[in-house]
């Protein structure tokens, strides 16, 4: 099973792109400054500095510190910060800091080691300031006296390498040397015989210095109490003692015991036991007992944080000779360690249109325990959609197996868990929540197929008519819906500009007053579209119907109504009841109900000697002339549409009651003044003159025109359900022309006989030509008068309007 794992772990290392096998090595000296240079790493792995930000290089540690940084516009690798190689390797003889550069697109990543040198960066310390030693009288010269070593962080030749005493004295030396391998002591040689009687008590300085350039040094004070008769120290029965403990063990069991000697009987023989003031600095993991030399826990061991621990034990006489052993104690690991998982690279959202195989997530496992209790094996809770697979040593990939559909699914949270081989196993479970990034694969979707909206004609400025709504199922940007009016092709009839809608909302508006007279319904296309890149648009027609309202009034076309003086209706006294006088033409822009004139005889000179049709206009005798009636009548209609709140004109008519034509000779009121009638009279000869010519005239051009322009008329249009009045219509009103000329057919009253038939001059616009029904004139299917045309060059463009079938029935009167 190891084999397979092994050959497993291999090929996928194998299969990973770009990867080296061997690692990449630099060196660099310890407290080096920050940004100092350790090495070229972009030229080493084979890289240009543009690769590096490109693939968004950067460093990855196992422990998660960054010692080091990489500068991706040269490609070179700089010390990050203050490097201590005694805090980061201890007494190791060789510092090593391992990190991996991790680079994208495609995921790739380089080992590199840096070897860390040590510096003279730490003085020699003596466990203890001042040390005194009791020393017989009697001892002899070259006795021993053990003195605790100097400690120095460094390493090599940066440790100590030599101890002297300061100042000298012609009693003792200090020697340096090795008990072992891995062991050096340090005593003070008695050179001399001490008298006690001579000098009871000595003090110097010994002085540890290392091999550094230039040297470090620390120092003790030693003070010497001569004493009488006690001249043997006490003896370890080992110069090392050795124990292994479980990192489990509980609190007070026994590590070792470590036993002493002593030749000297009495209280000279007496020997007590305790920690040199070292360990009870550094380390109060351990007690000792003073009488027995048994070691015990005094609080719970961990292996991962020392695999060991080492003690110096200093076994004192009652005399106050002392010897001192060195105690190893070797801590047993257990399984107390659940593997830890570092993720060293995660990419969340993921777009919904990755591939399969796409790398999400790099991330190591390990494990602080050892042997067996450090082997681990990683399992995924979500096989469907994603799946591991080794990458390298202790590196794992979280990759994609199958397509992502966000709006399906739009997370994904997937447990890894990672279970050591220990006995019971330990595991511990990360979790990766990863986002599904949504792409724009969805267009809007309006919520109609299309839409009606309706707006009443002379709307304010802006009005809102309605609304229209797309959704869409992205999210974010690739949902954010603007709506706008769709452009128009070239060959299209464009859209009408007063037309408007919100890019947010999607309100419409309608942007200025609109006149139901000139523009009846529209159509424009509204787009939505999301913000997505490229953006998905969807397009829905909107139709916008105008309502009409009764914003026209009625328009008299006869008798006109231009100020100058209006004609007198000649009306026979010998008529009867009905005898038709005249006919009140008038018409109404609007449309509906709201063009349904109705005729009212508002005043007359004589109210009950004339009758207006309510619904024609005709006016008519309603009883016959008497003699005793006045000879000059006049006459105000009222015209009143339909529409609410209705519309009014009026028109003016004046009636001369004659017992034969010839008598319009006559004057037409009361008689003048004496002193007036002779030039009255005189004025009245001459335009009596004036008008005859003129009408002969008149006469004589209107049949030669007639004659001329009959086929020109006869394709002509009359001026019967006429439908909008143009909107240049009035810009030609103003220019003094008509765009063309019409046609329009007058039939004489059947009671005129053979008197003169009048012109009707009314104010009339130019009307845009409509089809009759199966070619046949308008006013030829309403009544069979005989008819005599009348162009429109005599009347006066100062009207734009619109004339329909249900206001003017037929401009022609009996």
């Amino acid at each position: 099973m190891a084999i397979a794992r092994q050959v497993l772990c291999l090929s996928a290392f194998l299969s990973l792109p770009h990867a080296r096998a061997e690692p990449i090595r630099y060196s660099v000296a310890e407290e080096a400054e920050s940004g100092s240079l350790v090495g070229k790493l972009a030229e080493d792995a084979g890289l240009t500095p543009p690769q590096l930000s490109a693939r968004r290089a950067r460093l990855v540690s196992e422990d998660g510190r960054q010692h080091f940084r990489l500068e991706r516009g040269s490609g070179r690798l700089l010390v990050a910060g203050r490097l201590d190689r005694e805090e980061l390797c201890g007494q190791a003889a060789t510092c090593m800091l391992p990190f991996e550069l991790l680079l994208s697109d495609p995921l790739q990543f380089f080992r590199v080691e840096v070897a860390l040198h040590d510096i003279n960066d730490h003085s020699p310390v003596f466990p203890e300031e001042r040390v005194t030693f009791k020393i017989p009288e009697l001892s002899e010269p070259g006795s021993r006296f053990p003195l605790e070593v100097a400690r120095d962080r460094d390493i090599g030749s940066n440790t100590v390498q030599a101890y002297s005493i300061s100042p000298e004295n012609e009693y003792f030396t200090v020697s340096y040397g090795s008990l072992s391998d891995n062991d050096r002591s340090v005593e003070l040689t008695l050179e001399k015989s001490l008298d006690r009687e001579e000098q009871a008590e000595m003090s110097f300085t010994v002085i540890a210095e290392d091999g550094g350039s230039p040297p470090r040094s620390g120092t003790i004070q030693v003070n010497i109490i001569v004493l009488d008769v006690n001249d043997n120290a006490p003896v370890f029965t080992q110069k090392i003692y050795v124990g292994q403990v479980l990192e489990n063990s509980p609190e007070g069991s026994v590590v070792l015991v470590v036993v002493a000697a002593d030749r000297d009987i009495g209280l000279n023989g007496d020997i007590t036991y305790e920690f040199s003031q070292a360990v009870i600095q550094s380390d109060n993991t351990f007690t000792i007992d003073s009488k027995s030399g048994e070691i015990k826990l005094s609080k719970p061991l961990d292996f991962e944080a020392a695999e060991s621990h080492e003690l110096s034990v200093r076994a004192t006489d009652g005399g106050g000779l002392s010897a001192i052993c060195k105690v190893l104690v070797e801590v047993v690991d257990v399984n107390d360690n659940a593997p830890e998982l570092a993720v060293s690279s995660f990419s969340s959202p993921l777009a919904e249109n990755a591939v399969p195989g796409t790398v999400v997530a790099l991330f190591t496992v390990r494990d602080r325990d050892s042997g067996a209790n450090g082997e681990i094996s990683c399992a995924l809770d979500h096989e469907l959609v994603f799946s591991l697979r080794p990458a390298y040593k202790n590196y794992y990939e979280l990759v994609t197996v199958s397509a992502l559909d966000r709006e399906h699914t739009a997370q994904y949270v997937l447990g890894v868990t990672a279970a050591d081989a220990g006995s019971p196993p330990l595991s511990s479970t990360h979790t990766f929540t990863v986002a599904v990034s949504d792409v724009n694969d969805n267009a809007p979707v309006f919520n109609q197929t299309s839409y009606t909206m309706y707006v009443r004609e002379n709307n304010v400025p802006a009005v809102l008519v309605g609304a229209v709504s797309a959704a869409d199922a992205d999210a974010g940007l690739n949902a954010k819906v603007t709506y706008s009016l769709a452009p128009v092709a070239a060959a299209e009839r464009p859209p009408c500009s007063c037309v408007s809608v919100n890019s947010e909302s999607g309100h419409v508006f309608v942007l200025r007053p609109l006149d139901y007279e000139r523009l009846r319904q529209t159509e424009v296309t509204v787009s939505a579209s999301d913000a997505g890149s490229p953006p998905l648009r969807a397009n829905v027609t909107v139709r916008l119907v105008v309502l009409d309202e009764n914003d026209n009034a009625p328009l008299v076309l006869y008798p006109a109504q231009d100020g100058s003086p209006a004609a007198s209706e000649l009306v026979p006294v010998a008529a009867e009841a009905g005898y038709l006088v005249t006919k009140v033409v008038a018409v109404d822009a609007d449309s509906g109900q709201n063009s349904w004139l109705s005729y009212h005889l508002l005043r007359a000179t004589e109210p009950g000697l004339f009758t207006v049709a309510l619904q024609s206009g005709e006016v008519r005798l309603k009883r016959p002339p008497t003699e005793r009636d006045s000879v000059k009548h006049k006459l105000l209609v009222l015209v009143t549409d339909n529409g609410k709140p209705p519309l009014s004109a009026t028109a003016a008519l004046s009636a001369l009651l004659l017992k034969d034509f010839s008598d319009v000779r006559l004057p037409h009121g009361s008689p003048p003044p004496d002193h007036q009638g002779d030039s009255l009279t005189t004025y009245l000869i001459i335009s009596l003159v004036f008008v005859s010519l003129l009408f002969l005239v008149s006469t004589a051009v209107f049949v030669a025109r007639q004659a001329c322009k009959r086929k020109e008329l006869e394709p002509a249009h009359v001026l019967y359900a006429a439908d909008n009045l143009q909107s240049g219509l009035a810009d030609a009103a103003a220019a003094g022309t008509l765009p063309r000329a019409y046609c329009y057919e007058i039939s004489l009253t059947t009671g005129s006989g053979d008197s003169e038939f009048k012109f009707l001059k009314p104010v009339l616009p130019s009307l845009p030509p409509q089809p009759c029904a199966a070619g046949q004139d308008p006013l030829e299917q309403e009544q069979d008068f005989p008819r005599v045309p009348v162009s429109t060059e005599d009347v006066a463009p100062d009207y734009a309007g619109t004339l329909s079938a249900p206001q003017f029935n037929a401009l022609s009167f009996d």
